[in-house]
């Protein structure tokens, strides 16, 4: 068995707007919980994938599901720093697992 991780997408940004034009997205359970708890709406994170930046230093990966999971920050339509962390599933393209707001240490 290879100890080796899987291959990172080279061009996220390219591959995450794809997704969401063609409509081959969705929340997970746990995202839809914590934007519940944290007030955040679908658009606000669909405008942040739309817009923001790829945080590779953020990005993970997750042994259970042998997946990577990707980070992308930006401003969300209320003006707040917005992280978002997708990832990907062959069947059913990106998937939103969190996104939380980003506070500045001052």
């Amino acid at each position: 068995m290879s100890s080796l991780l899987p291959k990172k997408i080279d061009n996220l940004l390219e591959v995450v707007k794809g997704c969401i034009q063609s409509g081959r997205y969705r929340d997970t359970f746990y995202a839809v919980q914590r934007q519940k708890e944290r007030k955040i709406v679908l658009p606000k994170i669909l405008h942040v994938l739309n817009t923001g930046r790829h945080e590779k230093r953020k990005d993970s990966y997750d042994k259970a599901f042998r997946a990577w999971n990707y980070a992308i920050r930006g401003v969300s339509l209320n003006g707040l720093d917005l992280r978002v962390i997708i990832s990907f599933d062959e069947e059913r393209g990106l998937l939103i697992i969190t996104a939380f707001y980003i506070e500045e240490r001052r």
